[in-house]
């Protein structure tokens, strides 16, 4: 008899797929209505971190390097008050095999995957991750299928996207390119039910244990280079798995650095709608994700997300889009190399706290990207002229998501936008709330919902009042 592969019986068959796809049973780990045994989840991959470590240096990955951007610090030093500008430096991520951290993230999801005879992996990704599960899969002798949302309705690719999947292409895997719109978690599922392979999801378990060897290994490079801790590290953030996977790593390594989310603004544009979708220049480390993410996390295509930022992020910083532009162009003319913009929102961020921060204080960007193609700036800034949207020079602030990308001026209107934390802990309860009404949550439920947002029953009872 052959099984039922509409959208409704596929999405109602999701939690045995999921389970076969990965030998993870979720519900082991449930504890309330709205809590789960988190850390027992995090320690049942049997992974130490010098395990992860051996593991990511079998495929290239890890070990990548620290710079010290002098030139930038001095940039910045010369727009900042008397006594500020903190020395800025830069992890450079797009050493790993395939251009990103997302390395690390695929390469324990490869290895779980080879050590428990899967045949191939999957993950659904129109990002870097596509290609770091590509380029892992290859090494560890495993076949490769990536679903992305490529195209809007009218077949226009998203350059940044296309030059992902020719990433992936290039590592032998398998890519089903799709339009924007609900089909991509139906096509993954049906993609895992029929193959029998490991689902390779950027939010379970195995990825964010990956990138905990980021976290620890900028905390022992600063240390080594500077002779001190970093006083704040910021973090690009769209899904959480980046900010949830370093701050671990870096509280492993005693390190009690600050650490601050970074994102682009891009307040206006909806991720799921067709018109919007080819109107933003940044496809990951955006508002469309880092909000919705942040707010309610498990949102994603397992049962619950292994990545929780609102857990480990200090602050959250956002950024216009001219602004990143703007800051790729100068990474390249004063320091030599040339990143993608998306792992530059992160730099950006670091520029504008940099700015308020005294001389003495250290600054650490915590990733970069490998550029090229179609995700270079100016193949994304031809491209936004394409589809209609005005690039000019002038104020950022004055640039309207979907309608004009504004490219600073000058380095002195880079000053991003912090965001009100409190807010986004409301906005957590509230999506809490809908789930289940808070006169009903048990005490564990409780303990877990003041842990996922930072904060301690006492502040948790005030903010319910609120409500």
């Amino acid at each position: 008899m052959t099984r039922d592969t509409s959208y409704q019986a596929v999405m109602a068959r999701r939690n045995e797929i999921m389970k076969s796809s990965m030998g993870l049973d979720y519900e082991v780990y449930r504890q309330g209505e709205l809590a789960f045994d988190y850390e027992r989840m995090m320690d049942d991959c049997g992974f130490t971190l010098e395990d992860i470590i051996k593991i990511q240096a079998e495929t290239k990955v890890g070990n990548t390097p620290m710079y010290e951007l002098h030139n930038l610090t001095r940039a910045v030093r010369k727009i900042s008050a008397p006594g500020k500008g903190a020395r800025i430096f830069l992890k450079d991520e797009a050493a790993n095999a395939s251009g990103s951290f997302k390395a690390r993230r695929a390469s324990i999801s490869a290895y779980v995957a080879a050590q428990k005879g899967y045949k191939g992996v999957i993950a659904a990704t129109s990002g870097n991750y596509g290609a770091a599960v590509a380029s892992q899969a290859v090494q560890r002798g495993l076949r490769c299928i990536i679903v992305q949302e490529v195209f809007d309705s009218h077949g226009i690719g998203q350059p940044e996207i296309v030059e992902k999947g020719r990433k992936c292409e290039a590592f032998g895997a398998e890519v089903v390119k799709l339009s924007v719109g609900p089909e991509l978690f139906y096509y993954l599922l049906l993609a895992l039910e029929e193959t029998g392979y490991f689902n390779a999801s950027l939010y379970t378990p195995f990825g964010i244990k990956g990138v905990e060897s980021l976290g620890s290994e900028l905390t022992l490079q600063i240390r080594s280079m500077t002779g001190r801790e970093p006083d704040a590290v910021v973090v690009t953030h769209a899904g959480g798995g980046n900010i949830t996977g370093t701050a671990r790593g870096m509280m492993a390594a005693g390190c009690q650095a600050k650490v601050v989310a970074c994102s682009v603004d891009l307040s206006g544009l909806h991720m799921a709608s067709d018109h919007d979708f080819n109107r933003k220049s940044f496809t990951t480390g955006h508002t469309g994700f880092g909000i919705p993410f942040a707010t309610w996390p498990d949102r994603v295509d397992v049962p619950r997300n292994a990545a929780r930022s609102m857990r480990y992020m200090d602050d959250y910083v956002l950024v216009k889009q001219g602004e990143v532009f703007y800051i790729t162009e100068l990474l390249a003319k004063l320091e030599g190399i040339e990143r993608g913009p998306a792992g530059n929102t992160s730099v950006t961020g670091a520029v504008a706290l940099a700015r308020e921060m005294k001389q003495d204080q250290i600054i650490v960007v915590q990733e970069t990207e490998y550029t090229g193609a179609g995700k270079h700036h100016n193949s994304q800034l031809a491209f936004a002229r394409k589809m209609g949207i005005e690039v000019r020079r002038g104020n950022p602030d004055d640039g309207v998501n979907g309608k004009s990308i504004v490219i600073p001026e000058h380095l002195s209107q880079v000053k991003g936008c912090k965001q009100d934390m409190e807010k986004l802990r409301n906005s957590y309860l509230k999506n809490a709330a809908k789930q289940l009404a808070p006169e009903k949550w048990s005490e564990v439920d409780r303990r877990f919902v003041a842990a996922d947002v930072k904060k301690d029953l006492t502040w948790l009872d005030s903010a319910l009042k609120q409500l």
